[in-house]
């Protein structure tokens, strides 16, 4: 099954009188000759409407095209997210990569047989963590306006996910573009790791060269890797510290893949175990089709503010956002570096926090489970973002070129025994004795008035598709449930967690290793304005879940939604459940 497009309801414009013109002439390096809308200041599910009949919804498809990142260096704006008050910030709000006078190239992969192996930051020989720390230091030392330089590849990071760049190559300049909180999380990441690894190894002379990778999903390596936290090696700054984080967290605490802003205060062992939950829901009970586990499509015309319906990969959402808030520092007031877009590329530990998320992606293809595919929309596929890569040279690359990882010559260095070690630990099944039944009315779905504001336990039954799959049935398609229109202040950090047929006794504590406790939403803070609210959706796999809590009968599910942090003024906007296929 190919990842399609949903179709999205249109909204009648205000003023239906938008003008619009036709060009024969593409976006910049773009090379299809087709002929292309372009439409600044218009949304295209409102051009339908003042097109009138020449349109349709079904032929929305014909008007849709990726995100393709402009000249990097020509068209690139202030900070436009991140920050309310830049006096309070400790970084830089200019993030703008230098203009070296480069044009932009087609990339094209080297030819080049030697592979570059990453390996555990938990575990590295002392070459290993000679070579990583000359070549950070050596990226320290190079002038700050060099493309190269520590302080321009950090602002790699602030330019892609706060409003730097717009649309203005696909037709819609008014339009920024982030590449979190949908389908583009994973491949931009992937892209930008590859040539901060060559730039490094470049520096050094090492062609040889490969990152480290802070595996936060393995027992061993669920603490802050030791090589970041000391101040000084051999009399010298250690080039690999940070100062703006956790003074708590730094000090080998293990880390809360569920982090919430609250430390739990639980032992070792049982703070792992938990962890491995997190990740079995992650990678396994969330992540069970293309667009639950990438996240939502965003296609040119698309606000990353006001879109109609994005929503969040499971990985994204889950343990990708709890490590960057679980590092950041608190004190601050907006959790630099790491517990915010706009600074988390000064901290070195982001990139072997993202090395590991690229490392997830790729086990989750690994595990071999139906519905654990690429995407194949066009629109992904053809998704382009620009970089310097190690020669100083300005690059154009595609999503479709990052799919298979032979095309990158990088590998990971694995111990066989503790791949996978979140694989068993889905939560267990409770027995009928431990839960009761329900003691008070709660209200279907189709009886509240939405959107609804989350700032208390909110708790709704909704309607099932179908009650009585087969085991064959289930194999082709998983339930899932969507809380949909998920609006929130974007200067905070918001959580939420959601619970499933929750029938514990009461003042028995959920954690995440409970088969109700279907998961969170966690968004860092984006924007520059107090009160500017963003639109997420995410999403809830149910087939476990209902057989775990001996629920797979009922024709009706009861939903929790449980705010944690930021949600005062949080709403939702829909909440349902249906069947994705995963053939």
């Amino acid at each position: 099954m190919s990842y399609s497009i949903s179709q999205r309801a249109f909204n009648t414009p205000t003023n239906p009188t938008h003008g619009f013109r036709i060009s024969c002439s593409g976006a910049p390096h773009d090379h299809n000759d087709n002929q292309k809308l372009i439409l600044p200041n218009v949304d295209r599910r409102n051009l339908l409407v003042g097109l009138g009949s020449l349109y349709t919804a079904a032929s929305l498809t014909s008007l849709a095209a990726p995100i393709t990142t402009p000249d990097i260096t020509s068209l690139c704006n202030d900070l436009n997210s991140g920050v309310n008050n830049i006096a309070e910030s400790v970084r830089t709000r200019k993030c703008c990569p230098p203009n070296i006078g480069k044009k932009i190239k087609p990339f094209v992969f080297p030819k080049e047989k030697m592979v570059r192996m990453r390996w555990p930051a938990h575990r590295g020989t002392s070459e290993q963590v000679d070579k990583y720390r000359r070549a950070i230091q050596a990226m320290r030392d190079l002038p700050e306006d060099h493309p190269h330089s520590f302080n321009s590849q950090a602002k790699v990071h602030c330019a892609y996910c706060n409003g730097y760049y717009t649309q203005v190559a696909s037709g819609f300049p008014d339009l920024d573009i982030h590449i979190h909180n949908s389908w583009l999380f994973l491949p931009f990441h992937r892209w930008y790791l590859y040539f901060y690894e060559r730039i490094l190894g470049k520096l050094i002379n090492d062609p040889t060269f490969a990152l480290p990778c802070w595996k936060w999903d393995e027992p061993a390596g669920m603490r802050i890797p030791e090589i970041f936290i000391l101040k000084d090696v051999n009399g010298k700054p250690n080039p690999l510290y940070d100062v703006y984080r956790d003074a708590w967290h730094i000090k080998q605490v293990v880390i809360d893949l569920d982090y919430d802003h609250i430390d739990k205060g639980i032992s070792d062992e049982m703070q792992i175990t938990r962890n491995l939950c997190t990740m079995y829901r992650d990678m396994i009970r969330n992540g069970g089709d293309t667009i639950s586990f990438f996240g939502g499509n965003y296609i040119a015309g698309d606000s990353p503010v006001a879109n109609n319906d994005p929503s969040v990969g499971s990985l994204e959402a889950g343990s990708h956002t709890a490590v960057h808030r679980w590092v950041g520092d608190p004190t601050l007031p907006y959790d630099e570096d790491m517990g915010n877009f706009y600074s988390a590329g000064y901290d070195p530990v982001f990139y072997i926090h993202h090395v590991n998320v690229d490392r997830l992606w790729k086990l989750w293809k690994d595990l071999g489970i139906p519905g654990h595919k690429d995407p194949t929309n066009s629109d992904w596929l053809n998704a382009s973002y620009v970089f310097y890569d190690e020669n100083e040279e300005l690059v154009r690359v595609y999503n479709k070129d990052s799919v298979d990882l032979r095309k990158f010559n990088y590998r990971y260095i694995e111990n066989s025994e503790q791949v996978f070690p979140w694989r068993k630990s889905r939560p267990a099944k409770h027995s009928k004795s431990s839960q009761v039944a329900w003691t008070r009315e709660v209200e279907t779905v189709d009886r509240i008035r939405f959107p609804v504001r989350l700032n208390k336990i909110l708790k709704v039954r909704v309607k099932r598709p179908d009650v009585r799959r087969t085991e064959a049935e289930k194999a082709e398609a998983n339930e899932v449930l969507l809380i949909k229109r998920i609006k929130f202040d974007s200067g905070k950090f918001v959580k939420f967690d959601v619970f499933v047929n929750d029938k514990l006794k009461e003042g028995e504590v959920r954690t995440p290793c409970d088969p109700e406790y279907a998961g969170g939403f966690a968004q860092i803070p984006y924007n520059d304005m107090k009160n500017m609210f963003m639109s997420s959706s995410a999403r809830f796999g149910l087939n476990e879940l209902l057989a775990d809590t001996n629920t797979e009968g009922e024709e009706y599910a009861t939903v929790t939604l449980v705010p944690r942090t930021g949600c005062h003024d949080l709403t939702i906007g829909e909440i349902k459940i249906e069947l994705v296929s995963i053939l």
